[in-house]
């Protein structure tokens, strides 16, 4: 089942209020943001870097750590009145127009 941005930030929301009580507040949110984005960087940096796994490292899943940065980010999104669509459309606009030649013409990428 594929799941739009809009229903995911309503499902989410929906979580929240039922399940979750109420939502931590934004500076908390943001911590916790940046605790997955950590928990990811570790596994990927095991998966794909020079750094062996701990054990405690093992049964972690990629695809849930990611999962865990983007429900974390989806509520500061609602928290903050941020329709996560139209904000990915207008990034995609403005790297479109900023990025039309630069990594054409960058010799690094050749």
């Amino acid at each position: 089942m594929e799941i739009t941005l809009n229903e995911a930030q309503q499902q989410v929301d929906q979580w929240i209020k039922t399940v979750g009580v109420r939502y931590f507040n934004e500076l908390t949110n943001l911590g916790i943001l940046v605790e997955e984005v950590g928990e990811l960087s570790r596994l990927l940096v095991r998966t794909y870097g020079e750094q062996s796994f701990k054990e405690s490292d093992k049964n972690k899943n990629i695809a849930d750590e990611m999962a865990d940065v983007l429900w974390v980010l989806i509520c500061l999104a609602n928290q903050t009145g941020v329709n996560l669509t139209d904000a990915l459309q207008k990034n995609f606009e403005k790297k479109n127009v900023r990025d039309a030649d630069r990594h054409i013409n960058n010799d690094k990428l050749k």
